[in-house]
């Protein structure tokens, strides 16, 4: 079975059909910027000629990079424009895709469902955390294999500010920070959180997974297993598509 899925992120907007049975991308993903301002026509737009590549005509899951409630509407906007706060997402974009189903949910509860069904925490129990680096820092939570949606954790106070101001892959590059660097507020980041609610598991996700190798043999002190996720930057994709075939 083949359903298409969406992934908004702050830099990027990438979806490809996905197979269900595997969990894998049945074709290359199409990728297009995310456009600045993210407002929510613009994005829309940007999903559109996404969907558009394949010329998809069937469901198709979507991710968002905020709280979303009731499988459509937007409750945060960190990392896109704030006009996205209240809005029908649902809505919005199942009339520019000309009406195709569509299901909405968090980005990194999306990349959690996929790597607990087909990744990192398969046949895991406890408590597992999936934590994606990217523009900013999505967290998905879950216990015995349930998620528990919309955590939002990259936005922990650390040293005063939001956590992914200091510990994302965005602040890496803005402040031109080294691995070590780097992997020592990841580490501060992981210990906080591995504090509030002792994991089993740690999954780090989002593109700098790909290159795990690089900072977390540098990550100490953390009791918690640590482990890159096994779909990488896929994630998200697969995890709306798994969504949107069976819509909560």
């Amino acid at each position: 079975m083949q359903i298409f899925g969406v992934d908004i992120g702050g830099s990027g907007i990438k979806g490809a059909p996905v197979d269900l049975d595997r969990g894998e991308l049945t074709e290359e993903r199409c990728k297009v910027l995310t456009p600045h301002p993210a407002t929510p026509d613009a994005v829309a737009d940007g999903v559109k000629e996404v969907v558009g590549h394949f010329g998809w005509t069937g469901p198709v899951g979507i991710t968002f990079p905020g709280v979303v409630t009731g499988g459509a509407t937007i409750r945060t906007a960190a990392n896109v424009d704030k006009a996205w706060i209240d809005t029908d997402a649902r809505a919005l974009l199942g009339e520019r895709l000309g009406g195709l189903p569509v299901t909405v949910l968090n980005d990194a509860d999306a990349a959690g469902v996929a790597e607990m069904e087909f990744g990192a925490g398969r046949d895991r129990r406890g408590t597992v955390l999936l934590l994606t680096f990217g523009t900013g820092i999505g967290s998905a939570l879950f216990v015995d294999g349930e998620l528990v949606p919309n955590t939002e954790l990259g936005h922990l106070e650390l040293n005063g500010h939001d956590a992914e101001k200091r510990a994302s892959t965005k602040a890496k590059e803005d402040h031109e920070l080294t691995w070590e660097q780097w992997a020592h507020r990841v580490q501060k980041y992981l210990a906080h959180v591995e504090m509030l609610f002792s994991p089993e598991l740690f999954i780090i996700g989002g593109g700098v997974s790909r290159k795990a190798d690089k900072f977390l043999p540098l990550i100490e002190g953390i009791k918690a297993e640590i482990v890159p996720a096994q779909l990488q930057n896929n994630a998200g994709i697969v995890g709306a598509a798994m969504r949107a075939a069976k819509p909560a």
